[in-house]
């Protein structure tokens, strides 16, 4: 049988088993500084080209990740935008279109058809990728900047395309340093080191130790957040976590049984485990998602399922979006670091 034990989030000695994977999440800030630092001359290589060339007609976002440029764009992008996760152009991509592509490894052949025919069309092209990659060989023209990626990390190397869609107009604020710090105050706050009762991330981990997790998150970047964050907590306790939009997180919590205050609290035990809905606020006020997370919130009160909530006090967009992935990924540490056999 597996269960949860808590005093294990503050023991050394089960600390120190995890360390790499803890300090691969302390280091995230660091990381987006470097591939940002990495990238200037790159960049501003890119930004010149296209501020010669004028404004894009469209800007195509092309490979795996492309969705994640898709959620910050889409809301600010002032010409058409499209994101193509496939191996290839929409047919009415060329000269006057801007290809965007993030790789971190560099070695999806998708990814590097997809950039060949970018530069067989004579799209301007900006990739982020290693520079002795697969992607970065097919990227080579005349219209092409390859922004050289060491880390493989896909939020640093988001940010770093972000930094230069919004050094020419054409996305939000994404400044690597302000998202940088953001990433560095979680890292502070969520330190394996930082006592549980003072630890967000400890605190979420044990709130979800003897739950489903309905993971949500209103604007679309806090709901992508939410379904990186669900996925995290799949792949570190091996739980089912869920992660959907109103409509879908909605009815698992009015399925819930009411709790019943004179229920035995250890009757249950080993048995199945109750829904508890984490809430991604990232302090959009939009009306609509304040109606959609109050009705969330009064269902899950009258069905007696608990409410958690992530916050941050970023200051940009894609600032906020990056604290809420990176608090819920801590979490989810926690929680694989708590599960022990019986």
């Amino acid at each position: 049988m597996t269960w949860f034990d808590e005093s294990r989030l503050d023991d050394e000695t089960a600390i120190g088993a995890a360390d790499l994977r803890f300090r691969t999440l302390a280091e995230s800030g660091s990381r987006v500084r470097r591939e940002c630092g990495n990238a200037a001359d790159a960049i501003r290589e890119a930004v010149g080209r296209l501020e010669g060339q004028g404004r894009p007609r469209a800007i195509i976002a092309a490979g795996p990740d492309s969705r994640l440029l898709r959620a910050v764009l889409e809301p600010w992008c002032p010409v058409p935008f499209v994101a193509w996760p496939g191996p290839a152009l929409p047919g009415w991509a060329g000269s006057l279109d801007l290809v965007v592509v993030l790789a971190p490894d560099g070695a999806d052949t998708g990814t590097a058809s997809a950039v060949a025919e970018a530069v067989r069309r004579g799209c301007q092209v900006v990739v982020a990728c290693p520079p002795a990659s697969l992607v970065a060989e097919h990227a080579a023209g005349r219209y092409s900047t390859v922004f050289p990626i060491e880390t493989q990390d896909q939020l640093a190397t988001a940010v770093t395309v972000l930094s230069f869609l919004d050094q020419v107009a054409l996305g939000p604020s994404a400044d690597p340093e302000v998202v940088a710090a953001a990433l560095d105050e979680v890292a502070i706050s969520c330190s394996p080191y930082r006592d549980l009762s003072i630890n967000p991330a400890k605190m979420l981990a044990i709130a979800l130790a003897d739950a489903v997790p309905l993971v949500w998150g209103g604007s679309v970047l806090a709901a992508r957040a939410a379904r990186r964050v669900a996925e995290s907590i799949r792949r570190a306790s091996g739980r089912t976590a869920i992660a959907g939009d109103v409509e879908q997180v909605l009815p698992v919590i009015e399925a819930a049984r009411p709790r019943d205050v004179f229920d035995d609290p250890f009757a249950d035990e080993g048995g199945e485990l109750r829904p508890t809905l984490l809430v991604l606020d990232d302090r959009n006020e939009d009306p609509l998602l304040v109606q959609q997370r109050r009705r969330l919130e009064e269902t899950a009160a009258a069905r007696g399922v608990r409410v958690e909530t992530l916050t941050t006090e970023a200051q940009s967009e894609v600032a906020r979006y990056a604290s809420l992935l990176l608090q819920g990924t801590w979490a989810a540490e926690y929680l694989r670091l708590g599960l022990v056999d019986d």
